[in-house]
């Protein structure tokens, strides 16, 4: 197997132990915004969760993204 299928692996399953690892946190901070809604400290954890969305997406566009692009070496 080339050096591209192992990066992606790699990249895939690291990524996704990382979010399923942090999930766990993620609930508890909504579940604290949902108590606390005016409290300063909810704002911050908002912003917490949004980067952690935001890094969802992006990990799985790369994810997409490599596994074109390995297709596309490996079959083009």
């Amino acid at each position: 197997m080339d050096l591209l299928l192992w990066i992606t692996i790699g990249f895939m399953i690291i990524g996704f132990v990382v979010l399923v690892s942090m999930k766990k946190g993620m609930e508890s901070k909504l579940a604290f915004i949902k108590a606390n809604m005016e409290s300063e400290e909810s704002s911050r954890k908002t912003k917490s969760i949004v980067w952690w969305i935001v890094s969802a997406v992006a990990w799985g566009i790369v994810s997409m993204i490599l596994i074109v692009w390995w297709f596309h070496n490996h079959f083009g």
